[in-house]
This record gives C-alpha cells, structure tokens and sequence, in this order.
C-alpha cells in the first residue's frame, strides 16, 4: 500500500511543480518581463498548462489512486489522496487543448488589460474578455454540464464553501453594512488627513522594506517588487510579493505592502518537507485572504501598529514627525464613501465593491449580461452601493486585473477572507492575550507561531470549515466581523 501511496505522490509532485513554474513566468510577466515576450510567453505558459493537465490526468495516477487503501493511511495521508483525487476528478472531465487555449488566451489578454486602463480604452479589452468567459463557460460545462456554471468555477478557489454560502454572507453584509455607511456618512466627526502630501517612491519602498522587517518577513525566500495590480505568488521557499506606489499616499503603498505579506507569510510557513503534496499547499482563497486581511487591518490599520511604526514613517518622511498615533489610526480607517477604487477602499465599503465584481461576473458566466454591457453596468452598481460614478472605465471595470487571468468566481472569496480574518483575529486574542502590546512592541513572533501553528503548517488537510472550526472554536460565520467593525467604526466615528 505504501508503494501505492508514494506512486500518487510522485505523480502529483510533478504537477505541483509544473504549477509552480507556471507561476514564476506569470510573476515575471506582471513584474519584470519586457512588453515584447508575450507571444512566446503566452506559448510556453499554455505548453505548461497542457504537461500540468496531461500529468494529473495521466492513466498513473488513477491506478495509484484504485491501488491505494486508505484504511492504512493515517489522517493527513488520507488527506492528501482526498486533495488529489478531486483535483484529478475535474481535471480529467476537461480536455487538454481548453486547458491550453485559456492559458494562452490568458496570457495574450493580460498585455490588452494593460493597454486598455493605460489608454481607457475598455474596447480594447473586450473581445479577450468575451473569449476568456466562453472559454470558460465550456469549462464548467465540463466539470459538470447539469450545475451552474458560476458555481462550478466558484469551486477552482473554494472547493469546500459552497456558494450559498457566499451569497448568504454577501447579502448579510450587504443588508448590515449599507446602515453603518450611512450613518457614518452623517456623522459630524472631524476624520484628520495628516498624510497628505508628496512621497517619493524611493522613500516609499524603504518605508515598506522596513516595515516587512518589523513584521518578519523572510527575505531569504521573498522579496518585495512593484506590479500595477499589487499580488503575491509562490511556494513556502520563494513567496514574493509585489506593491504599488502612489506618490500622493503613502498609506497605500504600505497598506498593500502588509496585506501581501499576509499571503506571503502564510505560503512561507507552510511545511517545507511536504513540498509538492497537498500538504504543502495552502488551504484555498478563502483561508489565504483570511491571512492577509488579518495583517492589512487588524494589524496594520491598528493603533499600536501607528504607534510602532510612525517613528520609521518620520524618518523617511520627516513631515510627519508630528503626526500623533491617534490621527494617524483615524486617517488609515477613514472611511471614503467616494471612492471608485477597491484596493484603497476602507474596510466598510469594500464589501459593496466585492458584491458589484460578485454579480456582474456571476451574470457574465450564466449568461445574463453581455460583455458589451460591462461598463455601464459596472457604473450603475458602482453608483447604487456606493454613491459614486467612475469618470473613466479605467478606474471603473478596467481596474481589476482578475478577469484578465481568466479568474472568475474568485471575488467572493475577498469578502469570505475578510469575515474569516474577524474571526481568526477574535480566536487569536483569547488565546494570546494583549496583542495590541506585541503589535506596539515589535513582538509579533508569537502571533505568527499561533497563525503557523492552527491554520499554515496543515496545508490542505482539512477542509475548510473544518480548518476554520478548529482554529477558531466556531464555523465561518459573520458574527465577529460585524461586531468588529461596528464598534471600530462607531468608536472613530463618535455613533
């Protein structure tokens, strides 16, 4: 049986790491490639994808997968087999050469996405988005032709959270949040607007690059790059992150910078001896936003975090050695109920930017909108949930970079991951005790021994609900985030 075992191992690690090295070009081609390599590497990505499909389809790993008895097997190894079995299951349901065509017209369509925000030109981008949403319609018809196809690719970045319950915890934001907007929308409270100014961007990536030593990145496995979608990509022995920089906000670059750390320092404490198992792999997107949510707000968007870091702030920035913790933490949660742009929203409107990305996707792959109908659609919703129209497509529709990877279904997981950081920041605190003072005094190590200990180090051996269940005492639910930012909101905003 042992041998069986192993076997389905050995097939699998050779497609973990052909994803893996999929995953650096696509780094590459986001961060350092020349504007001329896409059509070779548009070729090589789809060449990747195709040995990816044809390695966890291959006729090896469903005899490993008949041969081996996992009544002999111990719980993470049985796991692992449950992990590979369902990848392997959908896999074989989609032919090779739709694997390789979303690839390469992935890849052809990141440089039109570029083009199309550069010039605000969304006709630009439009017909690779056509395709890539037939595309992959076909894909879910696939996997399973009797299901709605939204739900099915909703399944490639939560497999264990079904989309019911999404929508249920989307709506019950939707409901909840829109009063507190409102009302803090009304309020008579005087928010401070101390950073406003001109920061360069050298001064900004120091800043960034001293604070991800303060919170223990680990330099000898990542490294820090500009993108103009920030991201985070790679494996527990090179998890990079990307930021970007805004010359007139020094809080986005850093607040982007902290929030890919997040991913990162989760994919960095995954167990390096289960490289290229299931085991060694993250517990999909929801658990992943969880992470970094968790450092983005309840850490970096925290008083003692200012209070810790506003004397390196003042050093690169000497305008701001006047700057009090307490202006500073207002200034961060403020919120801007004007702003068009989801990567710098606050923590209460971002939900309404999910939900707008949410449904329009959501009627793009069943069939209900038209690509044609994208930014206007876009511009109503934006101005139902938000109260602000887009001026340009560029800081409307064409902002996001997901949709130019082929990735849908994955916006909902933005919000899961905020609910679930609530939650994990609550269970955290019951177990550690003042973290407000380990945050303040530089001390996190024990914050990312907890994080290690109940949610990276197991990688995919539990299922989702059960990961959460375990590491929090209780199963996903919007309770803690509610009443997190209920009394954080209603405490800035005097309510």
């Amino acid at each position: 049986m042992g041998d069986a075992y192993d076997d389905l191992l050995d097939q699998y690690a050779r497609t973990a790491n052909l994803s893996n090295a999929q995953g650096h070009l696509q780094w590459d081609q986001e961060v350092m490639m020349p504007e001329g390599g896409t059509p070779a590497r548009s070729q090589q990505l789809s060449t990747l994808s195709a040995l990816e499909h044809e390695t966890i389809t291959d006729d090896a790993v469903a005899d490993a997968l008949a041969d081996v008895d996992r009544s002999a097997l111990d719980p993470p190894e049985r796991a692992a087999v449950r992990e590979i079995e369902r990848r392997h299951e959908r896999a074989t349901a989609v032919p090779t050469d739709l694997v390789e065509e979303l690839s390469a017209t992935s890849s052809d369509a990141l440089p039109k996405w570029k083009q199309a925000r550069e010039a605000d030109d969304f006709d630009t981008f439009a017909p690779s988005l056509e395709k890539l949403v037939d595309l992959n319609r076909e894909y879910a018809a696939h996997v399973d032709p009797d299901r709605d196809p939204y739900e099915v690719l909703f399944e490639e970045y939560e497999p264990y959270l079904d989309i019911d319950t999404a929508e249920r915890i989307l709506e019950r934001l939707r409901e909840e949040l829109v009063p507190l907007i409102d009302a803090v929308a009304e309020s008579d409270a005087d928010i401070p607007r101390p950073f406003e100014g001109s920061y360069d961007e050298g001064a900004q990536e120091d800043l960034c690059r001293d604070v991800l030593d303060d919170l223990g990145y680990d330099w000898d496995r990542g490294r820090l790059d500009v993108a103009p979608h920030p991201f985070s990509s790679g494996t527990q022995f090179d998890a990079r992150i990307t930021t970007r920089f805004d010359e007139s906000n020094v809080l986005d670059a850093l607040s982007s910078t902290v929030h890919e750390f997040g991913h990162a320092t989760y994919t960095q404490g995954l167990p390096d001896d289960a490289y290229g198992s299931p085991l060694g792999e993250a517990r999909d997107l929801t658990v992943h936003e969880s992470q970094s949510r968790f450092w983005e707000n309840h850490v970096g968007r925290s008083r003692p975090f200012f209070e810790r870091v506003l004397p390196t702030m003042a050093e690169r920035f000497p305008g701001l050695a006047d700057v009090s913790p307490a202006d500073a933490y207002r200034a961060a949660n403020r919120v801007y109920d004007d702003n068009c742009i989801r990567v710098e929203a606050d923590e209460l409107t971002y939900h309404m930017h999910v939900v707008l990305r949410f449904e329009i996707e959501r009627d793009l792959i069943r069939g209900d909108l038209d690509v044609a109908e994208v930014p206007a659609v876009w511009n109503q919703k934006m101005e139902e949930y938000l109260g602000v129209r887009p001026e340009t497509d560029s800081e409307g529709c064409l902002q996001d970079i997901h949709w130019s990877h082929g990735s849908f279904g994955y916006f909902p997981t933005y919000t899961l991951g905020s609910v679930l950081a609530a939650q994990v920041d609550a269970a955290l605190r019951d177990d550690l005790g003042d973290v407000d003072a380990m945050v303040r005094d530089g001390d996190v190590a024990p914050i990312h021994d907890w994080l290690t200990d109940e949610i990276h180090r197991h990688g995919k051996r539990y299922r989702t609900g059960d990961l959460i269940e375990a590491a929090t005492g209780d199963e996903l639910t919007a309770d803690y985030f509610l009443d997190y930012v209920t009394e954080k909101y209603g405490a800035i905003y005097d309510l």
